[in-house]
């Protein structure tokens, strides 16, 4: 007869708190590079849109590859702090100070300044990477329970997307605030402000953060296996591809959304309030998780949430653009449908860790997470390779009028493509077969098998 399963305790609201901050911090910089980063290339800095997306390319491709790497050594690291959280206390202050040097602007000329992108834009991922990878597995390791992670999940969403309601409320205002007519001037005092908070806060959910799920020592594992078991992992797959599409439409819609506003509308100070009301509804749509999974499954909710999000992105299309009120309206109704899908498929990525360690006796944490982030991160590059040769194929020029085939192009990759993605990306959760009966067998079956897993670490 098996022991009785002990429940593991539950998470203090502190603690989720703590852990959700850490989001807000890599946000304060991802929103800020998927927002501002492109035409501030363009418009500011003077690179042309086709070499900026093909620098993009390049760069986020070269940094995903250390991203499975990463998880591999979290996975084999062991500090009395843990395997994930020493990544986050030691990469806090590299990851600020990369994140500013980007919009620090130095005085440059010709392929220097190209140059000078190239090394810095690098430099970012590859210091987002050594604190997200590990940031990401930690709440894999916080909590043996999938309705904790869940909630944890939740959390984390609700406080990225409160740093995004940040990045788009406040970037422009205090870029002209702190620079005036200098936009160099106020996207590097503003940029440095976003440095220093997030560091601050990285700090925070170090120290207020514990593991307690360990995993049972494994003398025979291997990388060889671990790759092999990860390309097993039926679950893992289908989100593997789902989170290329879904960060794909984000990395176009995201780094196009300024220059919309900017042309189409004609008025680039209009993007701060839609930036935060979409934001708001987003953050409205995380927290309500918990109540649409009162009725819906996690699957199901995902799939429909996914697909009413895109074609409320493709009827962008369809509105004038100096239609403002009808332009929010869109926007309220895609961002609030999005809003549960984040905090739904990271608790997915966490099962199908567990899915693993049940399958095959091995516990990989840190790759399945880090390799969910490969898959994004080339998403987003593909998305700004697309954004950056389709503007130079409508005949796109920074600040000057647009032609109406530029305003086409542009209209087009704000609305039909990222939304085309996005049904894409709904269409491929269809194929994640890892339903609730499951997971809860699962975890009984894991505690009964493994009690050790939910050993509390060391703090």
């Amino acid at each position: 007869m098996s022991s009785p399963v002990i429940p593991a305790p539950k998470l203090s609201v502190t603690e989720k708190f703590a852990y959700g901050l850490g989001d807000t911090a890599c946000n304060l910089t991802f929103q800020t590079v998927n927002l501002f980063l492109f035409i501030y290339y363009t418009d500011v800095f003077g690179l042309s849109a086709a070499a900026v997306g093909t620098m993009m390319l390049v760069a986020r491709v070269l940094d995903a590859v250390l991203d499975p790497l990463t998880g591999i050594i979290a996975d084999r690291t062991n500090t009395r702090w843990g395997k994930f959280r020493p990544y986050i206390l030691f990469g806090a202050v590299p990851f600020g100070l990369c994140g500013y040097l980007m919009f620090s602007n130095p005085a440059l000329t010709g392929s220097n300044k190209l140059i000078f992108a190239y090394v810095t834009y690098i430099l970012m991922w590859v210091a987002y990477t050594a604190v997200n990878i590990p940031y990401s597995a930690l709440m894999g390791v916080m909590s043996a329970s999938s309705e904790d992670r869940t909630s944890l999940s939740t959390w984390r969403f609700a406080c990225a997307f409160t740093g995004a309601l940040a990045i788009g409320g406040l970037t422009l205002p205090l870029k002209n605030l702190l620079g005036g007519d200098d936009a160099a001037t106020g996207y590097r005092y503003t940029m440095l402000i976003f440095s220093v908070v997030s560091v601050a806060m990285l700090l925070f959910t170090f120290a207020k953060t514990r593991e307690r799920v360990q995993p049972a020592p494994d003398r025979d594992a291997s990388l060889k296996k671990d790759i092999k078991y990860l390309f097993s992992n039926g679950p893992w797959l289908v989100l593997f591809f789902a989170a290329f599409l879904t960060l794909t439409n984000v990395g176009v819609r995201n780094a196009s959304i300024i220059y919309y506003f900017k042309y189409n509308v004609g008025d680039e100070s209009k993007f701060t309030l839609f930036s935060i009301i979409g934001t708001v509804a987003f953050i409205l749509g995380a927290v309500s998780t918990k109540l649409f999974l009162r009725y819906f499954s996690r699957r199901g909710l995902m799939i429909g949430l996914t697909c009413i999000n895109a074609v409320a992105m493709s009827a962008f299309f369809f509105v004038d653009p100096k239609s403002i009120v009808t332009l929010h309206l869109l926007n309220i109704v895609g961002t609030f449908a999005a809003g549960p899908t984040p905090a739904i498929v990271w608790s997915f990525y966490a099962d199908s860790a567990d899915y693993g360690a049940w399958k095959f006796g091995r516990r990989t944490t840190g790759l399945v997470f880090s390799a969910a982030v490969f898959a994004q991160k080339i998403g987003l590059a593909v998305g700004s390779w697309m954004l950056g040769w389709a503007l130079t194929f409508v005949g796109f020029v920074p600040n000057a009028v647009q032609t109406p085939r530029s305003l086409l192009g542009i209209n087009i990759v704000f609305s039909l493509l990222p939304g085309a993605i996005g049904l894409l990306s709904g269409l491929a959760i269809c194929f994640y077969k890892l339903d609730e009966p499951t997971v809860k067998k699962i975890e009984r079956e894991l505690a009964e098998r493994q009690p050790g897993e939910a050993a509390p670490a060391g703090a």
